[in-house]
This record gives structure tokens, C-alpha cells and sequence, in this order.
């Protein structure tokens, strides 16, 4: 058996194997190597795993078979419970079930809680573990010009010392806009689907990936085409049919449709439930392969010494593996253009987004010889398209309240498709911007979509401007109140600081709600603009007195949803941050990130309010005038009615961090032994602790440590929690000091930080 890493395709020269006749699983001793990878989801190899004896296995063994029956116990949960369709006969996933229960016995490192044996009927759910890629995955390096995309061509001709004279075969292919899948099979079974994450570690969302039906769950073709380990890489994206069908699902159901098929396919395959995934028709095509080991019974002279991309096409049609229909063979530059011009012009055309075309060195060997830079091979490029643009009439110029008073002007267009979605509205950001661009109401205008994604107006096709075409007048007054309206010296936007605005209460309880806020799933703009119109709602803090059978009268609310909403508002009140909720007050110039920083170094929202501005700008990236929009909003009564009434609500979190304070001392919180035994160290988390990981981070990063992000000859301390992995044997090859839980919260003891009896 041999394998051979290389970068994003890989295939291996393998060894001289003994062929040998296939005289079935009968022929290997029952728990070895050999018998586990002959096993097959049959009626028959279920029986064998029921009267077999996991205690006579070695750990690896057994860590290998739970791998393979457990790939085959997921897809037949999938099958009954998701698709209803079952694939197998009671019998058998009662023994395969048996059998995982059995090794999970012997053998309690393979018991986990995302663990077939833990799911109960349809109950189904995801944790999104962090795993390791067997071999990492590469990013694309993009160009944005023809001039750039030759300049890379010249690089890899003289690289290569290509003869000019001489073709060079490449291969383009659409660059599809979805999400980088790599799916892992061992003996031809779907064992793992992770996500691309850092390209080293991926998240786990197998049990989404055996929803989507394009990706098989086991290889096909002959038993001696099947590799015993192989990892596809490949892109998740959504049709332009599916996604127009899941938009009107959407809007029939009352929620916001997605932006863009991007959209769509990401928040469908990271979805907790994968029966949802499963309703949402997502696509898959391969276009790249990790690690690709062959056993002795393949032939060799085969698959094996694949040289170029098409063979490795052929392979995966082979096996079942859809690959896209457009790509295409050049052994030219000018090939590469003609590619680029015709999906340049057709990219509306085809069944899914793209966003550019991927040009690729075809030859196998060559690749190797062009390697590769610490993120990106050399030996391929993404030339990446400019947004499309369409002309459309601008019929008139609206202005919107924000939830901070800033009133923004809106092109309200003639619907335009553009990059696949239709386009009425785009902002115009601010009055300077109308002006720099000289658009009229009544223009023929350009309109694009930013990265294929925000509607943006470019500017004015003046040739068709009409004679009537109107200037846009800002208006002076709030559209919403009737308020006068002001703009701060050096501000590019007007606003309305009236707090009692409707516009403004509605966008900054849409806000409070919102991802950006305390992320209350199910309670969208669209409740909340019923709840504010009807008067029932006037403030944040409203919200959590609702009652369920107050909002039986809104549209398209019943009586399971109602105690649904009021309930996801319940849960919000009692396990919402202090992070979360500084971000949610929409205090102007204070994001997700400030409002963390914040709450690492105040208790609760009493601490912040009575800080001042000196205190507030001694903290990092806090100036002058995000410390006085921090005074002013504290100072407002208003807002602290407003406070008032989340504190008598339950809503009142507290920083579970005690704060080491900058240079110049601890004004307003306690400080951290300067000197403790975690300042300045290299702490890395691995296995499961009792704190949850998150919570156990951020106190080590209130002692002083430094997070690090691998085991290396510079970190200083290593945690352990239960099942710590490879981590651990690592950190002690390398002598790295190793702490259990109990040694950690010594040290966070002896850095002035303790902890509540409950943790």
C-alpha cells in the first residue's frame, strides 16, 4: 500500500500489488484490516458484525470498524427519518446498531455524543466539531485583470521552461460560487463531509452531506476502482431553479428570502437540523482531490498513474461523483480567453452562479513541479469576473430612518436581474454621494451588485437623460417624525435625534433582535414591524412581556408559533451576554467587537454607565468619540428608563471575566496579578472540559495568556479535558507542559481570577 500527498490533486505511483481473486469477505480472519475494508451494507456482512466479538480487536481495529458501520448507521437514519425512503432492512441496522453499541462498550473513546447510538427516533442534531483535514486544503490566488491572469501564464511557461512553440495543455473550469466541501471515504463509504474552515481544520457536518442527493454515499464502479482512503474536494452550491423555488418557500412562509444562492447553500448546509438541509435541493460538483490511497487488490498500471485532470474526471464519473459539464481542455492563452469572453457573456446562462474562471496546469507531474506558495498552488489561478452591471430607470428617491437617526436616500429602481437577482432598491449611502454621482430621478442609471451581492447604482448613463430629469432635494425635516434634521461638522449624514421616532424605534428594536444583537431565532422584522405599528411594542424591553395569546391576531401567527416567539424571546432574557447586549443597545459606534471589549473589562451595565471618558479611552481602539457616543447614551433618561426596565426584567447579565486593567491601573474593574503564572504564556485548549471551551479562552485570556492555535515547540501550556486526541501526544514528544482542568483553575486562582461555585 502506498500514498502520496500532493497540494489539491493526488495520485499515487503505488507499489508492485499482488493481484489477487476475489473469493469473498470469507477469505480474511474476522476483525482484521482485510475483513473490515471487504465488508459491504448487506443483509448478510450485518449478520457477521452481530456474531462477532469486538473485545478480540485491537483499538485501531476497532476505531476503523466503528468508522465504517457508523457511516452506514447515519445514512440509514438519514434514509428513514429524512427522506423516508429506507435503504435498509430492519434486521441489519438493528445489527449494525448492535455492533456500534458493542465497540462503543469495549472500547469508550469511540462514544461520543454526536454518536449514531445517542439519537433517539428522528431527533437529529448537529454540533459542527472541528476536524483536522487529512491533508490541508488550498486556497486559489484571484487576479482581476487580462493583463494579470498573462502575467501569471508567462510565470508558469518560464517556470516550467515550456518551449513557446510547444501547446501547453490546461484545463479552465467556471468558478462555481458556493462552499468548499471535502468529503472523505474509506473503502468506498461516506465517512466524513467537512467544511474548508482555516484549510487546516474544517467544521463536521456529515449528517448534512448525506442529505444532499448528488453525493453518494458509497463509491460505485468495480471493487478494484474503489481506493481504500480518499478525500474529494469539491464546491456546494444551489441551482438558480432551486433557489427561486426556496425564496418563494420563503416568502410564503413569511420569512426574508436569501440575497443570493451563495447565501442559500451556506445557511442550508450549516443548518442544526438536517432535515432542513434536506428540503433545500443543494448541489454538489467535485473538481479536486487530497489524499487518494490505493489497496493491494488494485491493479496496478490503472487509475493509479492518472496523468492529468480529465483522467481524474473520468475516475470520478466512475465512481459516481458528479463533475461539472463546463469544463474545458485549452492548450493555449488564447483559449483561456475565448473561455473567459463566452461565460463572461453566459454567466446568467448556466444552471448556478459563478463568479470567474479557474485555469489549471492539466499535467499531474507538472503540478508537482510547480508547487506550490504557503496558501495557494502556483500551478492554477481564479480570474474573477467584474460585478455585472444592467441599465434600469430610476423612477424616484426615497429616504430611509436608520435605527441611529441617520437618514439615508434609497434609488428606487424599475426591477432589474442582475448577477442572478432581481434589484428594485439600492442605497446611495449619503447626500455627498447623490451629488458625486449627479444622479436624477427620471435617469437611465448602471446598476451593479458588489461582489455579486449589494445592489450599487454606479452612476448615470447621461446620454439618455432625459430633459425632465429631477435633482434630488434632501429633505430637511425627519420623513418619519417631522423632526428637523442636523449634520454633525465633519459627518457625511444627517440624522434625527429624536428618540421617540418611529422609524428609529422600529430599525433599533429590528436591531436588538437581529444576528448583530441578542439573535433572537424567529423573531424577525417583519414580527417586530407588526408588533411597533399596532403599539403593543415601543421598546426593546416590551418584547419580553408579551404574551402568546396577545399575538394571535397578526398575520400568519398561530397558536404554535406565538408560544414559539414567546418563547425564543424567554430564552433570549435569560441566557443573553453582556457582549450581546451592549452590541444590542445600538450605542452608535459600538459594534460586536467593541461591545466584547467592553464587557471584558466591566461587570454589568452599571460598571460601563459610570465610566468615564478618560477611563473609556484608556481602553484599546475606544477614542474620543466612541467614549463620548458611550457617555451620552448612559446619560440619556431615556435610556436608562430603558435599563431600568431590563433590570427588573431578569435582562441583566454580568461579564463572567474579572478584568485585568491597560497601563495606568484597574479603574474600573479588578485587576489581574500582573505577574501571574499565565501572563504572557502560550495556552492552547484541547478535549472536553467542564467549562464550556469559549468560557475557558476568555478566562485564560483575562490571566494574561496568549491563545495559540497549534501545538508547537513555543507553547507553553497545554489544558486537557476528556479524549484530548493527537494534541497531547504531540505536546509531549515536544515536553510541553500539560495541564489537567484542576491545574488550570490553580493558575487562574493564582492570577486573581475565580470562579462561581456552580463552574
Amino acid at each position: 500500500m502506498s500514498t502520496n500527498e500532493q497540494l489539491a490533486w493526488d495520485f499515487d505511483d503505488g507499489d508492485v500489488a499482488e493481484v489477487r481473486p476475489d473469493t469473498g469477505i470469507a477469505r480474511f480472519a474476522p476483525g482484521s484490516e482485510q475483513w473490515i475494508a471487504a465488508l459491504q451494507p448487506t443483509d448478510d456482512d450485518a449478520i457477521r458484525l452481530d456474531r462477532f466479538d469486538v473485545n478480540t480487536m485491537t483499538a485501531e481495529a476497532a476505531a476503523r470498524l466503528w468508522a465504517r458501520v457508523a457511516a452506514w448507521v447515519e445514512s440509514d437514519q438519514i434514509a428513514y427519518y429524512i427522506d423516508d425512503s429506507p435503504v435498509s432492512s430492519d434486521a441489519a441496522y438493528d445489527a449494525r446498531m448492535r455492533c456500534l453499541e458493542r465497540l462503543e462498550a469495549a472500547f469508550p473513546s469511540l462514544d461520543n455524543p454526536q454518536s449514531p447510538t445517542h439519537r433517539v427516533g428522528g431527533s437529529f442534531s448537529n454540533d459542527f466539531a472541528s476536524v483536522r483535514h487529512p491533508s490541508r486544503m488550498m486556497s486559489l490566488d484571484d487576479v482581476f485583470a487580462i493583463e494579470e491572469l498573462k502575467d501569471w501564464y508567462d510565470s508558469v511557461i518560464r517556470d516550467l521552461d515550456w518551449p513557446e512553440s510547444k501547446p501547453l495543455p490546461m484545463s479552465c473550469e467556471v468558478k462555481i460560487d458556493g462552499l468548499a466541501l471535502n468529503l472523505i471515504y474509506r473503502n468506498g463509504v461516506l465517512e466524513q463531509g467537512l467544511t474548508r474552515g482555516d484549510g487546516v481544520t474544517g467544521e463536521d457536518i456529515t449528517l448534512n452531506v448525506r442529505t444532499i442527493g448528488s453525493i453518494p454515499a458509497n463509491l460505485g464502479g468495480p471493487k478494484e476502482d474503489v481506493p481504500d482512503f480518499v478525500e474529494i474536494r469539491g464546491e456546494v452550491f444551489m441551482r438558480w431553479d432551486d433557489f427561486h423555488t426556496l425564496n418563494n418557500e420563503q416568502e410564503d412562509a413569511g420569512r426574508a428570502p436569501f440575497a443570493n444562492p451563495r447565501n442559500a447553500a451556506a445557511g442550508s448546509l450549516r443548518q442544526k437540523d438536517p432535515r432542513i438541509t434536506a428540503t433545500r435541493r443543494l448541489s454538489f460538483y467535485a473538481h479536486g482531490l487530497g489524499q487518494l490511497t490505493w489497496g493491494p487488490d488494485h491493479p496496478r498500471g490503472t487509475h493509479d498513474v492518472v496523468a492529468d485532470q480529465s483522467q481524474a474526471y473520468d475516475l470520478y464519473t466512475k465512481w459516481g461523483v458528479p463533475v461539472s459539464p463546463h469544463n474545458r481542455a485549452v492548450t493555449s492563452f488564447q483559449e483561456i480567453l475565448d473561455m473567459i469572453e463566452y461565460y463572461g457573456e453566459h454567466r446568467g446562462d448556466i444552471e448556478h452562479a459563478l463568479d470567474g474562471i479557474v485555469v489549471k496546469v492539466d499535467d499531474l507531474g507538472l503540478q508537482r513541479t510547480l508547487g506550490a506558495t504557503s496558501r495557494a498552488p502556483r500551478w492554477a489561478i481564479a480570474f474573477k469576473f467584474p460585478p455585472e452591471e444592467k441599465t434600469t430607470l430610476l423612477r424616484d428617491i426615497t429616504v430611509q430612518v436608520g435605527r441611529t437617526g441617520a437618514l439615508t436616500p434609497v434609488a428606487e429602481l424599475v426591477p432589474v436581474v442582475v448577477a442572478g437577482s432581481t434589484v428594485a432598491r439600492a442605497t446611495l449611502h449619503n447626500l455627498d454621494e447623490v451629488h458625486r454621482k449627479d444622479v436624477r430621478v427620471g435617469d437611465t442609471v448602471m446598476v451593479q451588485r458588489a461582489g455579486d451581492v449589494i445592489p450599487e447604482v454606479v452612476g448615470p448613463v447621461l446620454a439618455k437623460r432625459p430633459p425632465e430629469a429631477v435633482e434630488f432635494v434632501f429633505p430637511h425635516t425627519c420623513p418619519a417624525c417631522g423632526e428637523t434634521v442636523h449634520r454633525e461638522p465633519g459627518e457625511a449624514a444627517w440624522r434625527c435625534d429624536n428618540l421617540s421616532c418611529p422609524a428609529v424605534r422600529l430599525r433599533a428594536i429590528s436591531h436588538f433582535v437581529s444576528k448583530a444583537g441578542l439573535d433572537i431565532q424567529g423573531v424577525g422584522q417583519k414580527w417586530i414591524a407588526q408588533l411597533v405599528n399596532s403599539g403593543r411594542v415601543q421598546s426593546p424591553a416590551d418584547l419580553f412581556t408579551l404574551k402568546a395569546e396577545e399575538l394571535l391576531g397578526f398575520e400568519r401567527m398561530g397558536e404554535v408559533l406565538a408560544q414559539k416567539f414567546v418563547d425564543a424571546l424567554d430564552e433570549a432574557r435569560h441566557t443573553a451576554t453582556l457582549p450581546r447586549l451592549i452590541s444590542a443597545l445600538g450605542i452608535r459606534h459600538v459594534g460586536e467587537q467593541t461591545a466584547r471589549l467592553l464587557a471584558g473589562q466591566f461587570r454589568d451595565l452599571d460598571e460601563l454607565g459610570r465610566a468615564d471618558g478618560e477611563s473609556l479611552q484608556a481602553l484599546p481602539d475606544v477614542g474620543p468619540e466612541v467614549a463620548a457616543s458611550i457617555r451620552n447614551f448612559f446619560e440619556s433618561p431615556a435610556n436608562r428608563a430603558q435599563l431600568a426596565r431590563f433590570r427588573e426584567l431578569g435582562l441583566w447579565p454580568q461579564s463572567p471575566l474579572v478584568p485585568f486593567a491597560p497601563s495606568g491601573g484597574a479603574e474600573n474593574g479588578v485587576e489581574a496579578a500582573q505577574d501571574g503564572p499565565l501572563r504572557g504564556k502560550n495556552v492552547l485548549f484541547t478535549g472536553s472540559l467542564s467549562l464550556p471551551r469559549g468560557r475557558a479562552q476568555r478566562l485564560a485570556e483575562a490571566a494574561g495568556a496568549v491563545l495559540a492555535g497549534s501545538v508547537n515547540k513555543k507553547l507553553d501550556y497545554l489544558v486537557v479535558g476528556d479524549k484530548p486526541g493527537g494534541k497531547l501526544d504531540k505536546a509531549q514528544a515536544l515536553g510541553v507542559a500539560v495541564l489537567d482542568e484542576a491545574g488550570f483553575r490553580a493558575l487562574l486562582a493564582a492570577s486573581g481570577i475565580t470562579l462561581d461555585a456552580s463552574e
